[in-house]
């Protein structure tokens, strides 16, 4: 994954890191401060991710901590990392707060384990998709923004097929999904036949949960687990509503929601009965009067 680099995962990699430090030196956070002649409230903001500390920075925390030799320099480098921009970054004006954190994490993710209740996850959208959805739930925006967004959401899919190590993606759908006839009955039948191709990918899975599946775990609504190629990056959830989106930084929220992943694979159909199912939805988006 040495190839997929992210400010957003960088950063939070130096957060985790830097509250390890202090917590192993024994020291305060006043204590800290007042050795890097600065204040408690700089070295909070620092381990709380509200202030990106600069390389010089990290060099007086390590030198606080003892940490030497490349162990300080990779912390140093990682700090400035995290403070480069990535390329979504120029778009955040036209994303849902929190939305462009979640892309710089998922830029450096491993593996993306995705359920979707009522839409494709961006990541499989083709573009015609893509902009039916974004004009329908974007109501007062302008077309320009619209543009934009269905942009942002296409770049994005480059993670599926490099360059580098592409993401793992396990996608599992609720029936609705593939029912519901966003865009018209030939925006759906592409859609549906894009879904078959990516499902042809070796990292990519697709499973469906029929409606015969009845009730289950996840009916409050969507989320997305996000893993990480570094054993010290703990694994992340992404909850998304209208108007923003939240990444919950208790490890019992993330346990929670990834035994609710567990849970609706065991209901959702298997790989290739999933296939043949959206195969026959976009059959009967064929046969239908096309717009």
């Amino acid at each position: 994954m040495a190839s997929r680099r992210s400010p957003t995962a960088r950063h939070r990699r130096l957060i985790t890191e830097l509250n390890r430090l202090r917590e192993s030196s024994g020291l305060s956070r006043a204590e800290v401060a007042e050795r890097i002649g600065s204040t408690d409230t700089t070295v909070w903001r620092y381990e709380t991710g509200l202030t990106r500390p600069k390389p010089s920075d990290v060099a007086a925390l390590t030198d606080v901590y003892g940490v030497t030799g490349e162990a300080r320099d990779s912390l140093i480098q990682m700090a400035r990392d995290a403070r480069k921009r990535g390329w979504w970054h120029r778009h955040r004006q036209a994303l849902k707060p929190g939305f462009d954190s979640y892309i710089g994490l998922e830029a450096e993710a491993s593996v993306v384990r995705s359920y979707e209740p009522l839409v494709v996850p961006g990541l499989m959208q083709t573009e015609p998709y893509a902009r039916a959805v974004i004009e329908a739930t974007a109501l007062t925006h302008a077309p320009s923004a619209v543009d934009e967004k269905v942009s942002v959401r296409v770049s994005r899919q480059q993670l599926l097929h490099g360059p580098g190590d592409p993401i793992q993606l396990v996608a599992v759908l609720d029936e609705a999904v593939l029912r519901r006839q966003v865009g018209g009955p030939g925006v759906m039948r592409e859609q549906l036949e894009h879904l078959l191709d990516l499902g042809r990918l070796p990292n990519v899975e697709i499973r469906v949960i029929p409606f015969s599946a009845g009730a289950h775990a996840a009916m409050d609504g969507k989320f997305c687990l996000l893993s990480f190629p570094e054993p010290g990056d703990p694994d992340l959830v992404y909850l998304e509503q209208a108007a923003s989106g939240l990444v919950p930084e208790d490890p019992e929220e993330v346990r929670r929601y990834t035994l609710m992943f567990g849970s609706l694979s065991a209901l959702a159909l298997g790989a290739e009965a999933s296939a043949t199912f959206i195969a026959q939805m976009a059959k009967r988006c064929s046969n239908q009067p096309q717009e």
